[in-house]
């Protein structure tokens, strides 16, 4: 046996290989991005024949991935949440088509949300999709329940969703594994085009097919022992029970253990779908009420038919949004018990905590960009080009140049380059020529930025469309983009320029530049918007380059410069505001903007944003 300390989604990555997976893909999204390296590191400790792969989107991803299964192999992708809505239309089909060998599609919820777009719940995806999913409480469990869910879709063949939220894909927990084997399953597809390939009158059957699935499923998970499970005492009542799923399980479990309750049965629910119905009534039947603690969505809590037990959401007992923190589990179950009557929770320290946080008074920070980021050049030179233009923008490190005045839209993954396309034939509707500079980065332009140029080339439409090329995809973990040439397991692959992928799309105006060399830059923005206006012009797409100061550090600070601020400095603020790099701050010893030489990277950038000059190389 070996032991180690496992992040929740290395636990995962232990789970699926304990599983016998043998082919895995992902695109990089946070809460979900260290599932492929920990598949990546098991596979080359352990001498295994699985194939990885960072796939260009997240329905490239499963799509991979499904045709591994019908193959008979066993087979994994991973995303987060919002990365589930670009592969809902591959994930639709793939329930009702069935699988051969094992398909589970991991899909990371970011309750909160810390880092994404949307609270989305994938448990009613799931719903949607009509495949069963699977909700783990702690990283042990996930490594179960990915190896559940292998066993589950193999059975049944039909496609499986595990659903960590962000509380268990980042805890950590010491595991004991057994040396793993690879799975010497060969591929072995089976050609029946009535059935892969099925038309909309045999979709039916198979729609028809997937309904009884479901039913086996349920049936099914009844008896796996720790997936859906209750407390009761046999013939006992209650005046209460709770009702809880993932993350908020394990809250609540913990503060009954910390105030010694054991009056209050709890459901577990670890498959919402298909939803534990024997079990659940069971628990009805023993409960005067019921208190549903889940997020981010009601799911459960549709579930239960029983509406005058059950209170949840629907009833206020629980937010509508937001992250379901100890603190406000401790509040909603605390609320409820008073409610009834019964006997409240009690404080313990927590006032005490709050107090002392609160005499904390800690600054309130802003996100932004890191000290000699190449994106804040860039963003002060579009800005200083173009103030007049509409800034779309996209998902990434990037969607940080709001700080900087450069960054006026941000939808989705793509949205850039759509958007601007948008906004041009809506102005260009009513005879208004109005500038409009797109931003995206060269990771989510191989994403989902190919379709989006092609249709504003073939549209006609005119726009500045800057790739922001730090030649990494930095906001989820430096994992490599295809210009790169790098696979996941870091052997070599083949090298995708993002200039030819750019010509392809139909562009004739493509230029590169670094920006840190502002006045080159601006130069070059200027040059793009004149050509966006010329008779036989069109989109202008300048590729600014420069390596991300935190995956090419060493690179970086080869050329490093020492800069401090003079007294000149009339403290107009106008680097603080408009430039916003954190190594420079006010200085109330010196009563003026001083360098943070300590943060400070020396990319000299800052040199050319003063209008002083008060800020010089020494």
């Amino acid at each position: 046996m070996k032991e180690q300390i496992f992040l929740g989604n290395e636990a995962v990555a232990l789970g699926l290989l304990e599983g016998g997976c043998q082919v895995v893909t992902s695109y990089p999204g946070t809460p979900s991005s260290e599932i492929l390296p920990g598949v990546v590191r098991l596979v080359k400790s352990e001498g295994l024949n699985t194939y990885t792969e960072w796939s260009t989107n997240e329905k490239v991803a499963l799509d991979n991935a499904f045709a591994a299964a019908i193959s008979g192999k066993r087979a994994a992708c991973c995303m987060k949440q919002v990365g589930l809505n670009v592969a809902a239309d591959s994930l639709m089909s793939a329930a009702y088509l069935g699988t051969v060998g094992g398909l589970v599609i991991i899909s990371c919820d970011d309750p909160g949300p810390h880092s994404s777009q949307t609270e989305q719940d994938t448990r009613l995806m799931a719903r949607l999709a009509k495949v069963p999913v699977l909700d783990p409480s702690g990283p042990e469990e996930a490594r179960a329940m990915a190896r559940i869910g292998l066993e589950i879709s193999e059975e049944f063949k039909v496609p499986v969703i595990l659903r960590p939220a962000i509380r268990v894909c980042h805890a950590r927990q010491n595991l004991s594994f057994e040396p793993l084997k690879s799975n010497e399953t060969k591929a072995a597809f089976e050609k029946d085009p009535t059935h892969w390939a099925a038309t909309p009158r045999f979709r039916f059957l198979l729609h028809k097919e997937l309904n009884k699935k479901l039913d086996e499923i349920s049936r099914r998970l009844e008896d796996l022992e720790g997936i859906n499970r209750h407390n009761l005492e046999p013939g006992k009542t209650y005046p209460l029970g709770i009702v809880a799923g993932g993350i908020p399980y394990a809250v609540v479990k913990d503060i009954l253990k910390e105030e010694k309750r054991t009056d209050i049965p709890v459901f577990k629910v670890g498959c919402p779908y298909p939803f534990p119905e024997r079990l659940a009534e069971q628990f009805l039947s023993a409960c005067e009420k019921v208190l549903v603690i889940e997020e981010t969505d009601a799911v459960i809590e549709y579930f239960l038919r029983d509406r005058g037990k059950v209170m949840g959401r629907l009833s206020g007992h629980i937010p509508s949004e937001g992250e379901l923190m100890p603190q406000v589990v401790h509040g909603a179950m605390d609320r409820a018990l008073k409610e009834l009557g019964l006997p409240p929770l009690g404080e313990g320290n927590r006032a005490e905590a709050a107090a002392l946080m609160n005499q904390l008074e800690l600054p309130i920070r802003r996100p932004t960009l890191c000290p000699g980021c190449p994106h804040r050049a860039s963003f002060f030179a579009i800005r200083k080009s173009r103030p007049k233009a509409i800034f779309t923008s996209d998902i990434g490190c990037y969607t940080l140049g709001l700080n900087l005045g450069g960054v006026d839209t941000v939808l989705d993954m793509g949205a850039g380059i759509t958007m601007a396309s948008g906004f041009y034939h809506a102005y260009r509707q009513d005879g208004i020529e109005q500038p409009i500079v797109a931003t995206i980065g060269d990771s989510t332009f191989y994403h989902s930025g190919t379709a989006g140029l092609l249709n504003a080339v073939y549209n006609d439409a005119r726009f500045v469309l800057v790739i922001l090329d730090n030649q990494i995809t930095a906001m989820t973990g430096m994992q490599p983009t295809p210009s790169l040439g790098i696979r996941a397991d870091g052997s070599k692959g083949n090298t995708i320029p993002l200039e030819k992928v750019v010509a392809g799309c139909g562009v004739n105006f493509i230029e590169e530049v670094d920006p840190y060399d502002l006045a080159a830059m601006s130069a070059l923005v200027k040059k793009a918007a004149e050509y966006t206006m010329e008779p036989s012009g069109g989109i202008a797409v300048i590729i600014a380059r420069h390596p991300c100061v935190i995956a090419y550090r060493e690179q970086v600070l080869q050329g490093r410069k020492s800069v401090t601020v003079t007294d000149d400095c009339v403290e107009c603020n106008f680097c603080l505001e408009r430039f916003e790099c954190p190594a420079l701050y006010h200085d109330d010893g010196i009563g003026h903007t001083a360098v943070d030489q300590a943060l400070c990277i020396g990319c000299g950038v800052c040199l050319n944003v003063c209008p002083k000059g008060a800020i010089v190389e020494v």
